[in-house]
């Protein structure tokens, strides 16, 4: 059993950066793919990043590609999340979430959620 807690959102401007953090209270996340999801009020959970179980392999969709970075630490169980240039649109409750598997995404099937954060870019 893994257990995910977030921290780090926020109220930003836009433009401005906000780092995310996932840390697994309980368990190990070391052989899981990790994840980062995001859903705005009204909308569908969407996939935003992904790593893979030994970090050396990442996805990112494209409304965030080359704005944020995944990373994660085995050692500190943990998994990152650095946001820069945030968008009004990049509001969202951000959660993070683990899956038995070698890829860096998934797009169904993960094992552990978070129970999310707040992310909120003002215009």
């Amino acid at each position: 059993q893994v257990q995910l807690v977030e921290s780090g959102g926020g109220l930003v401007q836009a433009g401005g950066s906000l780092s995310l953090s996932c840390a697994a209270s309980s368990g190990t996340i070391n052989n899981y793919a990790m994840a980062w999801f995001r859903q705005a009020p009204g909308k569908e959970r969407n996939i935003v990043a992904g790593i893979n179980w030994s970090a050396s392999d990442t996805y990112y969709s494209d409304s965030v590609k080359g704005r944020f970075a995944i990373s994660r630490d085995n050692a500190k169980n943990t998994v990152y999340l650095l946001m820069n240039s945030l968008k009004p649109e990049d509001t969202a409750v951000y959660f993070c979430a683990a899956r038995r598997g070698f890829g860096p995404y998934y797009s169904t099937g993960y094992d552990y959620w978070g129970q999310g954060t707040q992310v909120t870019v003002s215009s």
